[in-house]
């Protein structure tokens, strides 16, 4: 009996309340092939739980994002949500992401530097004028990157709170149905397309500008994909950055000896931050399932034509065929190639900003705050696609 024809196991596998790896994960890189699985909703799926697998998978075009729009793709909620750029394949992806990507090259993101540490400064600033103890999520956190999408964007960083309904609405895994989706990304559609029409009649130097004269100039994207591709810019300018810094600063209090060595040595704190890109999980689960556009073989596993691929980052991350001690946290290694970020033509538009961000945001934690430790429980994001504290008490 091949694996096509076992039950497919329930996924996903991870808990959303922590960052901890599930040791099932480790029984698929193990095993022969790959495993079948069914999540909550959609049509069965391979897990790809492998690096090199991972790799194939993302990285080779007879994979298809595009081809989920025509499938029942696997996922979590009942309703199906739209994934704009993240459910193209080239050439429309390519079209759309060339608007973008020379806003989020490394040499541009870098001149950005500065004002983010002085934002990251001043915002350790206020909380420690204010006192212990603090929510690291509220107070350093989510402003961090919300205040740098918004500038560069140009969207009011005041109107957080409602973006932030949209925004945990679109990576939400609770039980909404397609017409309460569908509602919710009205509403935000409504919003932008309000905020672009006063860039239009009071243009500015930020992204948006850059954007709008890019479709009423050049005529290079639709309006609606206009509206949409700064709806998920601003939503992935902000979400993962802000789950992912308190995830370090969780996972450090958990490393002490890890910690300690970062405090006696600040320079590496590049090397840090790719360290725990790949040794934390941020997904609860794989998502944005591949379909294969012909028969291939993947890991030992005839794939068939038309049938969906799970990537699980997390997973591959600690295969132990490309990372020496996988399961340890070691913030000097070197080499370190991980896919914290993806990898092919949708490998994350905004890493080199996140790289900066995520820096700086460890940095000053680690200057400004050395005896930062916890000062209560923390509540964790449920039903959601990404992993993370809600809020996080610290002192100091």
């Amino acid at each position: 009996m091949t694996t096509a024809h076992v039950e497919p196991a329930t996924y996903p596998f991870n808990d959303a309340s922590g960052l901890a790896l599930s040791e099932l994960y480790e029984h698929a890189r193990s095993g022969e092939g790959l495993l079948r699985v069914r999540m909550e909703h959609g049509e069965p799926a391979w897990l790809v739980t492998r690096y090199a697998d991972a790799r194939l998978v993302l990285g080779d075009r007879r994979f298809s994002r595009a081809a989920a729009a025509d499938h029942d793709e696997p996922r979590r909620t009942p309703g199906r949500r739209e994934a704009g750029i993240l459910g193209m394949d080239p050439p429309d992806h390519t079209r759309l992401r060339t608007l973008v990507s020379k806003a989020f090259t490394v040499h541009r993101v870098e001149k950005l530097r500065p004002d983010i540490r002085a934002l990251a400064e001043s915002l350790l600033d206020r909380m420690v004028a204010a006192g212990p103890p603090a929510d690291l999520v509220e107070h350093f956190a989510l402003p961090l990157p919300v205040g740098v999408i918004c500038r560069l964007l140009g969207v009011p960083a005041e109107d957080q709170g409602r973006f932030r309904v949209w925004s945990d609405d679109a990576l939400s895994t609770s039980p909404l149905s397609t017409e309460e989706m569908a509602a919710s990304r009205d509403e935000f559609r409504a919003y932008m397309a309000g905020l672009i029409e006063a860039h239009r009649a009071r243009p500015a130097d930020d992204l948006m500008t850059a954007l709008i004269e890019a479709r009423d100039v050049d005529d290079r994207l639709s309006e609606l994909e206009l509206i949409d591709l700064c709806d998920g810019l601003l939503i992935a300018g902000h979400e993962t950055t802000a789950s992912q810094i308190p995830n370090f600063l969780w996972t450090l209090l958990d490393h002490p000896g890890q910690f300690d060595r970062l405090r006696a040595e600040p320079d590496l704190v590049p090397a840090a931050v790719e360290e725990l890109l790949r040794f934390v999980p941020l997904g609860v689960g794989a998502s944005f399932a591949r379909y294969a556009t012909e028969d291939v073989e993947v890991g030992g596993t005839p794939v068939r034509a038309g049938e969906p691929l799970l990537v699980a980052v997390g997973a591959a991350n600690r295969d132990a065929l490309r990372f020496a001690a996988p399961d340890s946290l070691d913030l000097g290694r070197a080499g370190n190639q991980h896919l914290g970020f993806g990898h092919g033509v949708h490998h994350c538009l905004g890493a080199p900003l996140a790289r900066l961000e995520l820096q700086e945001a460890l940095r000053a934690l680690v200057s400004r705050l050395p005896g930062i430790r916890a000062a209560g429980d923390v509540e964790w994001k449920t039903e959601m696609l990404v992993r993370g504290p809600r809020t996080m008490p610290v002192r100091w």
